[in-house]
């Protein structure tokens, strides 16, 4: 059997700017798909209009530009894609292998995320309500490229989880592993806070009859007190004209060793010296620490 070509893929949320979290999600995506020789792809994961930013999407699409970032193809748009959604939720229903849920928010409080299976044979119709996949009381488990060995039980761990949710919209659980088999994506490379999600990921593939990509989580970057850097919390949207510099911050982050003066270069000069060096198992599994005066 012969290994498909590499397609490599960055999605990002247009909930906000893409900020230097988000660099270093992007930075390693590429840097991958590139130095395989492959394919990077982007998708606009817009699945959520009431989070989303007016203008968010052209300019994380600007940045990405701007700091060299340049991808295969067009862009994929989440929102065109309802109706590849919605026939796979038909299906699986049919199949007695999803149902409707009409519990709230409030009665889940209790469960602290793993939902205790209340709907799961009440017979509710799907009019207002969310649509869940009944999971198997099964462990799932794979081998991270940087996070190692990771397994769940879903059963326990998760419960059978929202694909479409109450207010209509699709979820992103759903939406990502469908459309990551229809474009062919071979490698995922993205933040460790979807590492917990991926079990989830590989249940529906099997469920599916869709292929396993690998699977890639690099560290969150975190503040000095200990909170995530993201669009919520004190991240300032990445600066055209400190691309090169934040780059070459972003290489460190993901524990390459570029030279000090890369960061006087072009984008050009500190990705090319990305691709040439690049080295995934240099990345570390814990969370990097921001510099305190990052972005400012």
């Amino acid at each position: 059997m012969t290994t498909p070509p590499y397609i490599g893929r960055f999605a990002p949320t247009p909930s906000g700017y893409l900020h230097f979290g988000s660099l270093v999600a992007a930075l390693a995506s590429w840097l991958d798909a590139r130095a395989a020789g492959g394919r990077w792809l982007v998708r606009m994961e817009d699945l959520d209009p009431p989070r989303e930013v007016a203008g968010a999407q052209a300019a994380i699409l600007q940045t990405l530009d701007s700091y060299g970032l340049h991808w295969d193809g067009e862009v994929v748009y989440q929102s065109l894609r309802h109706d590849a959604y919605q026939q796979v939720i038909d299906r699986l229903l049919a199949q007695g292998l999803a149902y409707a849920c009409t519990c709230s928010r409030k009665q889940l409080e209790p469960y602290q995320g793993i939902y205790p299976g209340t709907c799961r044979n009440a017979g509710h119709t799907t009019e207002d309500a969310a649509i869940r996949v009944r999971v198997p009381e099964l462990l799932y488990r794979f081998e991270d490229r940087v996070q190692g060995a990771y397994s769940q039980h879903l059963g326990r761990e998760s419960g059978d989880f929202v694909i479409r949710r109450r207010d209509g919209l699709y979820a992103y659980q759903l939406a990502v592993v469908l459309d990551d088999a229809w474009q062919g994506v071979t490698d995922i490379v993205r933040g460790a806070d979807l590492l917990d999600s991926t079990p989830r990921h590989l249940y529906l593939q099997e469920l599916l009859g869709l292929p396993q990509p690998r699977y890639l989580h690099v560290p969150l970057i975190i503040q000095p007190d200990g909170n995530k850097l993201g669009k919520s919390y004190r991240s300032p949207p990445l600066d055209p004209d400190q691309a090169a510099p934040l780059l070459v911050r972003a290489l460190r982050a993901l524990g390459q060793a570029p030279e000090a003066d890369l960061a006087d270069g072009s984008v050009q000069d500190v990705l090319g010296w990305g691709v040439a060096h690049w080295n995934s198992d240099a990345i570390p599994r814990v969370r990097t620490v921001a510099e305190a005066q990052l972005g400012e």
